[in-house]
């Protein structure tokens, strides 16, 4: 079910970065159904199983992608095109969103998540 607040909070950013907001969105809501959404440190967050799952946020120049430190360690070598730091990895918007990585990235955290 989505969250009305993350709506709002998608719709402050210029149409290009709301539609790829937006596709981040669906792609996490398509893999992981049971996740639930809510506002979390000022951006769009998801706990599955009660536990912190992903957080993505927009910014001036990219799109922000929070897997939780380790699903960034996990794949940090299939990422070496973007800044990444300990617990994100940075999508300029003058670059398409490698959703195929992302998908890893969440199938990685759903069965990690499931573990804890």
């Amino acid at each position: 079910m989505q969250n009305p607040e993350i709506d709002k909070y998608i719709s402050t950013f210029p149409q290009d970065v709301q539609a790829r907001l937006n596709q981040l969105r669906a792609l996490i809501a398509d893999m992981a159904p049971d996740a639930v959404e809510a506002m979390a440190y000022g951006m769009p967050g998801y706990k599955l199983n009660k536990k912190p799952f992903i957080y993505f946020g927009g910014f001036k120049n990219h799109i922000g992608f929070y897997p939780i430190p380790s699903g960034v360690e996990a794949f940090r070598q299939e990422f070496v095109d973007y800044s990444t730091s300990k617990g994100g990895i940075k999508f300029p918007h003058d670059k398409a969103i490698p959703f195929d990585m992302i998908k890893k990235i969440i199938k990685f955290r759903i069965t990690e998540n499931q573990k804890a």
